[in-house]
């Protein structure tokens, strides 16, 4: 691994809370790139929920790149997940199976509570990239990587803020910087929040449960 990035994002929301939205992040307005998502394997370890998913994402790539992958637009990762309830963090952790005879780009965000304000949460966000290109090819590849790296964490933070605010102030959702005035845009929008508070209330339970 020969390069490492670092960021954070705050949400305005508790733990608890952040802990349910994210397993409903999906769909959300930024998350038009995301294909499918599929659970491979979840189960306890003590009090600590372990989970595995599959997921598949759109990966536009530049022209100079497409003679690298042949065309292809589509990406593979997996995305481990450990949830414990005692110490209040959500790690998890992403990294791509595909494409990796170019690239390969390993996560790890987690989430706690922040220390200025404990109804609040934030986001430590580290990655690693690495490449068995030669040198000449690989330095223009991993600057364009991070690059795309930090511009889609940042999307990342927006969609899961949006799905947030679905679920637990629904009534501000219109007021949101991501529920444009489009209509195509503002149907998206809506179908996501119909979503995300439909599940609401089961996450809920299931949290609950968890915490126990």
């Amino acid at each position: 691994m020969v390069n490492f990035t670092i960021g954070s994002s705050l949400f305005k929301f508790s733990w608890d809370q952040v802990a349910i939205g994210l397993w409903q992040r999906y769909p959300n307005p930024n998350s038009k790139h995301v294909l499918s998502e599929d659970v491979i394997s979840r189960h306890f370890e003590g009090n600590k929920l372990v989970s595995k998913r599959l997921l598949t994402k759109t990966n536009k790539i530049p022209k100079w790149g497409e003679r690298f992958v042949g065309g292809d637009s589509h990406i593979v990762l997996i995305e481990e997940s450990v949830v414990d309830p005692d110490k209040k963090t959500f790690t998890t952790y992403t990294r791509n199976i595909g494409l990796t005879k170019i690239m390969t780009i390993e996560e790890k965000c987690v989430y706690k509570a922040s220390q200025d304000n404990t109804s609040w949460t934030l986001c430590e966000r580290m990655a690693w990239f690495s490449s068995p290109l030669p040198l000449a090819v690989r330095k223009p590849i991993e600057v364009f990587s991070m690059k795309r790296f930090r511009s889609n964490g940042e999307k990342a933070s927006k969609g899961l803020d949006f799905v947030l605010t679905s679920i637990f102030r629904p009534d501000h959702v219109k007021d949101h910087p991501l529920f444009s005035t489009s209509n195509a845009f503002k149907d998206s929008a809506r179908k996501a929040a119909e979503m995300a508070k439909s599940k609401a209330g089961v996450l809920h339970r299931g949290a609950i449960t968890v915490s126990k």
